[in-house]
């Protein structure tokens, strides 16, 4: 592998979830914008869910989709804030094989220029399991768009240089960025 992106985009087959006790089909909104994102990006959606935020429906579903081998990524969205019903940390850290630490600390670095300090209330986080990153971002569709737009569409974008994580997912090639452990 080297130091540097792919020259060709590569995509990866990605699944969406929303975490959310009041949400449905007609009304997710940051769904629905995570999963439009994921397709005009040129990846595959492989699968889209809603599921309550309830501890051991998350860790079913998210289970699910890191045991399979066809999907390299998962987003959600919901459940990061300080509610007693926001279970998502709660419920998918202990999945991780690695966590990704810097990706909480970016979303809300991002964030502090459109939000202020109430970025300071975001608990999104990721990980990787089973060659598989999860990146969980907060339920409000702006910043479904904010965590898409600013980051997560480069670092799920094999050309984009100088790395990204691609080749840490089960499609790696030689032609993606070798991690600086």
């Amino acid at each position: 592998m080297s130091s540097h992106g792919s020259s060709t985009f590569i995509p990866l087959n990605i699944a969406v979830l929303t975490v959310s006790d009041t949400r449905d089909e007609s009304n997710d909104t940051s769904g629905q914008l995570l999963a439009e994102r994921v397709v005009s990006a040129g990846h595959q959606l492989a699968e889209k869910a809603i599921v309550k935020d309830d501890i051991y429906q998350l860790r079913a579903i998210v289970s699910k989709w890191i045991a399979d081998e066809n999907i390299q990524a998962v987003i959600s969205t919901g459940g990061t804030g300080f509610t007693l019903r926001d279970n998502t940390p709660e419920a998918l850290l202990p999945l991780f094989d690695k966590n990704v630490e810097g990706f909480g600390e970016i979303f809300r670095a991002i964030s502090l220029d459109e939000i202020g300090t109430s970025t300071i209330q975001s608990r999104a986080f990721g990980g990787i399991a089973n060659q598989t990153v999860i990146l969980c971002v907060p339920g409000s569709t702006n910043a479904c768009r904010t965590a898409w737009d600013k980051l997560i569409k480069e670092q799920l974008d094999a050309s984009h240089r100088p790395c990204n994580f691609v080749p840490h997912l089960s499609t790696a090639n030689s032609q993606a960025c070798e991690s600086r452990g």
